[in-house]
């Protein structure tokens, strides 16, 4: 039953519908099509309530079975309505929507990245009440390798999308390195590089600590789409003095959970 958000109590539902949805939900989350017992199973009901359920989600097109295996997939009306709400949702929105909860709970500043026309681009930026200054402005476009954005759209984008910016840091990398200027955590090499990007992806998250901004520290995090696309990078960053920056910490396991979220939301699977 629903919660009536402008009387406080409890809508009327049909709870057939709620029921019968658990057999929907159940396909949606299965690698395949399902035998009746295994998908009752799944939804928590017998075989023979299930299949009246079946009958009628056969007939509006929600579900389809296989004559030959007897097995139940997901119909063509079902891909209608999943393609329909996909097509109405935006991460950028979705996560707005969400940053004043999250930095409630991180306790430091955030900030939303998309792939923009010269690489990974802040489009939105909120400071926590405690934020350090950083001077860092909306439309900013990030370096791909001293910059956890940059590091975690580097790791996901297709490479022919990055190949010649990340050529080009590599080179201002080498001739700082040559100055004595250069960054321990920075690469210097296209194998030094691939490494790091490796490591991005095994930990499906990019950290930087005392890289790019003097004593700040930054995690960013991926969003997928349904495609498998990484349309959002969710980034956190703060004084190196207060800010967690260990794996599966205070910043870093809010965020991974945000982001995993996220993109479940979008409709992404693993």
């Amino acid at each position: 039953m629903l919660a009536d958000k402008h009387s406080g109590g409890v809508r009327a539902g049909i709870q057939s519908v709620e029921v019968g949805f658990a057999l929907l939900d159940a396909l949606a989350q299965a690698q395949g099509a399902m035998m009746l017992r295994d998908l009752a199973a799944a939804a928590g009901m017998s075989a023979a309530k299930a299949h009246r359920y079946l009958v009628s989600f056969q007939r509006l097109g929600l579900v389809v079975q296989d004559a030959a295996t007897t097995r139940y997939d997901l119909g063509p009306a079902a891909l209608r309505l999943g393609l329909a709400s996909l097509s109405r949702l935006d991460a950028v929105k979705l996560a707005r929507e969400r940053v004043a909860q999250l930095i409630a709970q991180v306790g430091h500043t955030l900030a939303l990245a998309v792939w923009g026309n010269h690489g990974p681009t802040m489009v939105h930026w909120e400071e926590a009440p405690q934020a350090i200054t950083v001077n860092l402005r909306l439309g900013d476009v990030m370096p791909l390798l001293s910059s956890a954005t940059g590091r975690c759209f580097a790791a996901y984008r297709p490479f022919e999308s990055v190949a010649k910016l990340l050529e080009r840091e590599l080179a201002q990398a080498r001739l700082l390195a040559q100055r004595h200027a250069a960054h321990a955590d920075l690469p210097t090499t296209r194998a030094q590089a691939d490494a790091l990007l490796r490591q991005v992806r095994e930990r499906g998250a990019a950290r930087v600590i005392d890289t790019l901004l003097p004593g700040v520290v930054g995690f960013c995090v991926p969003v997928f789409d349904a495609d498998g696309h990484m349309v959002l990078g969710l980034v956190a960053l703060g004084s190196a003095a207060t800010f967690d920056a260990q794996w599966d910490g205070a910043v870093h396991g809010p965020l991974a959970q945000a982001a995993q979220q996220l993109s479940a939301d979008l409709g992404y699977a693993r």
